[in-house]
């Protein structure tokens, strides 16, 4: 990822609590020469240093792995087009985001206790604001039709594009602007600047 210096995050609990508040990811995967990409949630666990996630049987990309080549999970947080007529100085058109690529090596799971224990670790995540929270009860037959992944975290690059590199009055014009919006990844743009502001 090209990566200028003002927008290399490298704080590891940053870049954690990034990937667990936008844990829906792309695994990216290179099969003769050729790109192949999923869309799927994950899990993040830093003291374990891997990341956790599934796919469907049917899927080919878990098969993939089985050379133990180098895999891509890219997670992408809140975005929004920038207007240089927001600007107090001369500027051009850009994008404000924030993105993590984390790079390593990925291996399938393909024992049914394995699968399980992921699939109740994301929903136990993602059900727990619903009341009460919905459980899941697996039989065998559903679990085989089911692979797990485990990418060995090997290194993570974030990006956080906040405006850094503009001047202090031309970011709170910025900032101004995207709280005006009724767009909530505006707004929640808007908020990390604040929160880069400190």
């Amino acid at each position: 990822m090209y990566l200028p210096k003002h927008f290399d995050e490298q704080d590891a609990t940053q870049l954690a609590k990034f990937i667990d508040e936008n844990g829906f990811g792309i695994l990216v995967t290179v099969v003769d020469g050729r790109p192949f990409a999923s869309h799927i949630p994950f899990l993040y666990d830093r003291a374990s240093s891997v990341l956790l996630g599934h796919v469907a049987r049917a899927n080919p990309q878990w098969q993939h792995f089985s050379d133990r080549s180098e895999v891509l999970v890219i997670f992408q947080g809140a975005h929004s087009y920038i207007s240089p007529s927001w600007y107090l100085s001369a500027g051009v058109p850009t994008w404000n985001y924030v993105v993590a690529h984390v790079y390593g090596i990925a291996h399938e799971l393909e024992r049914p206790q394995s699968v399980e224990k992921i699939l109740k670790a994301l929903t136990a995540k993602y059900e727990r604001t619903n009341n009460p929270p919905w459980t899941p009860k697996y039989d065998e037959k559903m679990l085989q039709a089911i692979v797990g992944i485990e990418v060995q975290v090997k290194h993570i690059e974030g990006k956080f594009k906040l405006s850094q590199n503009r001047s202090a009055a031309d970011r709170a014009a910025v900032i101004k602007k995207l709280e005006e919006s009724s767009d909530a990844s505006d707004r929640a743009v808007a908020a990390l600047m604040r929160t880069n502001e400190l």
